[in-house]
C-alpha cells in the first residue's frame, strides 16, 4: 500500500503506466475523505507553456526508484477530467473522475466531498 507521507515525496516524479509509457508528472494527492488514504493524483501534462492537471486512481499504484506506476493506461488517463495548474476541483466535477475509471462514487452522508487534497 502507498501512504500519502511517502506518494508527497514523489512530487515532479515521473508517472508511468503498466507498459511503462511516460504520461507526465506527479503534481498531488488526493485522499479519501471516509478513509484519510491515498485515492487518486494529479498527473501534469501538456505542452510547457499549457499545462493541465489530469486525475488517475492510486488503487494499485507501485513506486520504482524514480517513478510511480499506475494501473491505468496512458491514454485513458491523458482523456481524464482536467484542471489548471492552479485550480481546485470543483466539488460537482468530482464525480465524473470515478465515473471516467469506471469506479463507483460515495460522497459523505451529508453530501461532503469523496476526495481531499494533501
Amino acid at each position: 500500500m502507498i501512504h500519502t507521507a511517502d506518494v508527497r515525496e514523489w512530487r515532479d516524479r515521473d508517472v508511468v503506466d503498466a507498459q511503462s509509457h511516460k504520461i507526465g508528472l506527479l503534481e498531488a494527492v488526493y485522499v479519501d475523505t471516509a478513509t484519510d488514504e491515498p485515492a487518486m493524483a494529479t498527473v501534469r501534462i501538456g505542452l510547457p507553456t499549457r499545462h493541465r492537471l489530469v486525475f488517475v486512481p492510486l488503487a494499485d499504484a507501485t513506486a520504482g526508484p524514480d517513478y510511480l506506476r499506475v494501473c491505468y493506461v496512458k491514454e485513458l488517463v491523458r482523456q481524464a477530467p482536467s484542471i489548471g495548474t492552479d485550480d481546485v476541483l470543483p466539488a460537482e466535477q468530482e464525480e465524473a473522475i470515478f465515473k471516467h475509471y469506471g469506479l463507483g462514487y460515495k460522497p459523505g452522508a451529508a453530501g461532503e466531498r469523496q476526495l481531499a487534497r494533501r
